[in-house]
């Protein structure tokens, strides 16, 4: 990739990201910091997978600005509670379910549930194996999906690659 193609990529994802924050509010990064957490995250992968699927400058954008609003959104209705529920089922499912197997979670102080699914694994050109799965979260009747892939590192633990 060219330098100049990469710097207007650069540019493109960093007033994504100011935007998303500008969106977000000042103040409402102070009342609740989980907001945006989940929008500069959403905003994060929103602009890597328009940026893999070959999308431009204004695709990137899109992608930046609307990952960061569903992503804001998710992280102002997820506590603590509920991503420390999703990061067990998210472990387990990396570690010992099959392909195909749901591990479900569920906050029973506040009804939010969801499943971590893994739909493959396979072996990456490093050596190491790598899982893709899916994610679901509904909270308050609303079904959200997210797909990734996780990559286990030489000390046992698994990376989030996307």
């Amino acid at each position: 990739m060219s330098t100049v193609v990469r710097t207007s990529i650069f540019r493109v994802i960093t007033v994504g990201i100011l935007a998303v924050v500008t969106l977000s509010g000042c103040a409402e990064v102070s009342e609740n910091p989980k907001t945006s957490i989940g929008a500069l995250g959403g905003a994060a992968v929103g602009g890597l997978i328009a940026g893999a699927a070959g999308a431009g400058g204004a695709g990137i954008a899109a992608g930046l600005i609307g990952g960061g609003l569903l992503g804001g959104l998710v992280g102002k209705l997820l506590d603590e509670r509920d991503h420390r529920l999703a990061a067990q089922a998210a472990h387990q499912a990396l570690e010992t379910a099959p392909s195909g197997t749901a591990v479900p979670w569920r906050n029973p102080d506040n009804g939010h549930v969801g499943t971590v699914t893994p739909v493959r694994t396979y072996q990456a050109s490093s050596g190491g194996y790598c899982r893709e799965y899916e994610t679901t979260v509904t909270v308050g009747g609303k079904l959200e999906h997210g797909y990734g892939k996780a990559c286990r590192q030489p000390d046992g633990s698994w990376h989030i690659a996307n």
